[in-house]
């Protein structure tokens, strides 16, 4: 158990923020407006929610008295009375989230504005469950610690994002075999609520990259879009009709599985031709150091004569893969990103465009390839996102269209 926490300072969310019951339907459909448009005025969120201005005006009192909104600056218009638009307010809720990757974990603290308040980096060779337990403990009552106790109080839980069976992907080395194989039999809710005393929520790591770019990031541009997102392993999500499709297990958006073709004709998935693990064995074919690419950004740089082949591959397969899910659904957009540099994003993003143009498209209407915007961290700050969404936010697109 987390020291501190069981003097009340973590509980005392039991019986306030997070257990308020099922939020209104009303409350989350403005909350969920808010959050996609930014501020409005009442007059405004009545129209977009299809409520009456009584009932939208009792609710932002109700959620302005929780500290949930905040008034914004008024703002004059030609005639009549300045309208003050309500916004989300940033102190408001916050929200820890967890990404358990095959090269690192990292745990953040957000805002109800999706700002990175705090955050903590760890680096590995392999993922053995207790250093990452022990990581979040002390990582989540070290962040406690400092803040101000009406601000923790506001903490309303811990999202984690790991990938899918975790334990089911080969690895030559005997250590990190080693490392991945216990997590078959470990309930890391259950853990990680022992450790924490938060409530937990889990979802797939790709997944919760997508969360994240939805949310905060370009996603808000676009209605349907596949994203992909390369880490050790590429993974991916799916947005339809303004909402992120997690399927019927959770494992929708499972792009890294779509079938490629090896150098040799040998069947293969996309994950084992467009991942940065084929760039760690080429860095240790020439008995160089792989970890530095997670944790020196400028290692990208400094390798580029492994990088750019890397590049160059890994871009001939997200091109075949962007067509392949656009001949399922005629998605306006594929968004690209990855735990990489920006500059190694925009790169990888202008070679895609050019392999696209070179492919047969019969039958399809060509996508907008894109890269996304929230980088290495978008992982952890998705998985901080799901709390935040389960309790205060619409789980569906209904209404929320900009």
């Amino acid at each position: 158990m987390v020291q501190g926490m069981e003097d009340g300072l973590i509980r005392s969310i039991s019986t306030g923020l997070s257990q308020k019951g099922v939020r209104d339907h009303n409350e989350r459909l403005l909350l969920s407006l808010l959050q996609r448009n930014g501020p409005m005025p009442g007059s405004d969120l009545s129209k977009l929610a299809e409520l009456s201005p009584p009932t939208v005006s009792a609710i932002l009192r109700r959620l302005e008295g929780e500290g949930i909104l905040e008034r914004g600056d008024p703002v004059r218009g030609k005639v009549g009375k300045p309208s003050i638009p309500m916004r989300l307010a940033s102190d408001g809720v916050f929200s820890f989230g967890l990404k358990i990757g095959r090269r690192s974990a990292e745990l953040v603290l957000i805002d109800l504005h999706g700002g990175l308040r705090e955050e903590r980096h760890l680096t590995y060779t392999a993922p053995f469950p207790r250093d990452i337990f022990d990581f979040l403990e002390d990582g989540v009552r070290s962040i406690v610690a400092g803040m101000h106790p009406e601000h923790a109080a506001r903490i309303c839980g811990l999202g984690i994002a790991a990938p899918f069976e975790m334990w089911n992907w080969p690895d030559p080395s005997k250590d990190r075999s080693a490392a991945f194989a216990p997590w078959e039999s470990i309930d890391l809710k259950e853990e990680a609520q022992l450790r924490t005393q938060l409530p937990v929520l889990l979802l797939n790591d790709a997944t919760a990259a997508c969360q994240a770019e939805h949310t905060y990031g370009r996603g808000k541009e676009f209605r349907d879009y596949a994203y992909f997102f390369i880490g050790a392993f590429i993974g991916g999500g799916i947005v339809l009709n303004n909402s992120v499709f997690e399927g019927r297990q959770g494992n929708a958006g499972a792009l890294g599985s779509l079938r490629s073709i090896g150098p040799n004709g040998e069947s293969m998935q996309l994950v084992d031709m467009a991942s940065i693990h084929q760039l760690e064995l080429r860095l240790r074919e020439v008995d160089l150091d792989p970890q530095q690419l997670w944790s020196d950004p400028d290692s990208w740089h400094n390798l580029s004569r492994y990088v750019d082949p890397w590049l160059g591959q890994t871009a001939q397969e997200l091109a075949k893969a962007a067509l392949s899910t656009c001949s399922v659904i005629d998605f306006e957009a594929i968004l690209i990103d990855g735990a990489f540099p920006a500059r190694v994003r925009d790169d990888l993003v202008s070679r895609v465009r050019r392999y696209v143009v070179t492919q047969d498209t019969r039958g399809l209407f060509l996508p907008r390839i894109e890269g996304g915007s929230i980088g290495s961290k978008a992982r952890a700050i998705g998985a901080a996102t799901r709390p935040i969404g389960a309790q205060f936010m619409m789980q569906a697109s209904v209404g929320l269209a900009s």
